[in-house]
């Protein structure tokens, strides 16, 4: 846990967090000094800032982050962020994160992030494409199929990886697809990848259920945020018989005991703008929400939402972490005290970046899958990752969020311990 003089000012730094986790699992796994700080340390660090020229005619100079935490077992992988409360520290913890997540799942990759300070519902697309435009022409060296390959992240969409593939191939003078993955379909992306980080969610929650003896159907579901991850894993869990009985976004929540309707929930999301309002469920307190009882317990939106304020509060025997940090460190000791089962982020939400490295094999190969063959190979991902992670929870008596992390580090150290130190 951070020290308690520290807890309060720091308890909801990224960094922190992965430091914390970082260092609880070093030591369970006995690493020396010296791979600590190789494991430790963002192999290279980007930060531009750069001028746009607005519709209105004003130049204003937006700073990007793109950060590569490890190269170790390929290149970096990790999404891009477009929001005003990006930072530094923030794109750190999360490219780690990344390398810890692709190592857990066993895929070649490397972890990195980017960013981008911005307030992207105030821009308009053409503010936003040149944006995006300009931010990948200054960290083009930084980028490539061999380097990093970016994704989408946090308001930023297909679309947008569109203009960065683009801006990447003009200035390498042919098409190159594979610069980034979450593009779409008819330009190099790949069938499931809108579904995958849901559905990895789903996937994992079923082996979770069988350890309980548990059937979906017999199973209350709550979801924060309905958004790609949120929504998408609740349209697929209720097809299983999953009774999602509430779901909370950022301007309220809805309640059925006896399970929304997703589809109605989602159609009146898109005609109105908002899940308020909707007819078939009442309204309740968006905090409240999050400790309803319940069997399983989605937080799909932002870091920090399960925290030692209101850990104790949460009332569900599952916690599935769609979104990537959504518990300070701070509060995993509670959620041991409240005998929550916790699916850590690095596993839960690693369906996303596995259909991603699925996409990238596409677009190197030049031959695209069927949807049911990306959704198989991601089952048999997704479970035998959950397997490798409960195999070491069993074998140092650890909880999950420390196994995953243990399993990904010695994954990585492994790495560097056969490639060697070049000098």
């Amino acid at each position: 846990m951070i020290a308690p003089e520290l807890a309060e000012d720091l308890e909801f730094n990224p960094r922190v967090a992965a430091e914390t986790r970082f260092n609880e699992a070093a030591e369970l796994l006995g690493l020396d000094d010296g791979m600590r700080k190789v494991l430790r340390s963002p192999a290279r660090e980007l930060t531009v800032n750069f001028p746009v020229a607005l519709d209105d005619g004003r130049i204003e100079v937006f700073t990007g982050y793109r950060v590569q935490h490890s190269i170790a077992r390929g290149p970096a992988k990790g999404g891009i962020r477009y929001a005003m409360d990006v930072h530094l520290d923030e794109v750190r913890a999360l490219a780690a994160w990344m390398t810890w997540k692709c190592a857990v799942v066993n895929i070649p990759y490397g972890g990195g992030k980017g960013g981008v300070i911005c307030e992207p519902a105030m821009l308009s697309e053409g503010e936003l494409e040149r944006i995006t435009r300009r931010y990948t022409a200054e960290i083009l060296d930084f980028i490539g199929p061999e380097r990093d390959i970016p994704a989408p992240d946090m308001n930023t969409n297909e679309q947008v990886m569109a203009w960065i593939m683009d801006t990447y191939s003009m200035h390498v003078r042919h098409t190159e697809t594979a610069v980034v993955t979450g593009k779409p379909l008819n330009l190099g992306g790949s069938k499931g990848r809108p579904e995958a980080t849901g559905r990895g969610c789903m996937l994992v929650t079923l082996e979770a259920l069988k350890l309980f003896g548990r059937r979906p159907e017999d199973t209350r579901v709550v979801i924060q945020g309905f958004g790609n991850v949120g929504g998408m894993a609740a349209r697929l869990m209720t097809r299983l018989g999953f009774r999602v009985i509430a779901v909370v976004e950022w301007d309220g929540a809805v309640f059925n005991k006896n399970g929304l309707d997703v589809e109605s929930l989602m159609k009146h999301r898109r005609e109105t703008g908002s899940i308020t309002g909707f007819a078939e469920a009442e309204e309740i307190d968006r905090e409240e929400a999050m400790f309803l009882e319940c069997d399983v317990l989605i937080p799909a939106a932002k870091e920090n939402v399960v925290t030692s304020l209101n850990a104790a509060k949460l009332r569900c025997r599952i916690l599935c972490e769609g979104a990537n940090g959504p518990t300070t460190a701070p509060a995993d000791a509670i959620l041991a005290d409240q005998k929550i089962f916790v699916i850590p982020d690095i596993l839960a939400n690693a369906g996303g970046v596995t259909v991603s490295y699925f996409e990238w094999v596409q677009d190197r190969e030049g031959f695209f899958w069927t949807e049911d063959t990306v959704n198989e190979r991601l089952r048999d991902i997704m479970v035998e990752s959950f397997k490798d992670v409960l195999a070491f929870a069993d074998k140092y008596k650890v909880n999950n969020r420390t196994a995953a992390y243990m399993l990904a580090l010695d994954r990585v150290r492994f790495a560097y311990k056969l490639r060697g130190i070049y000098a």
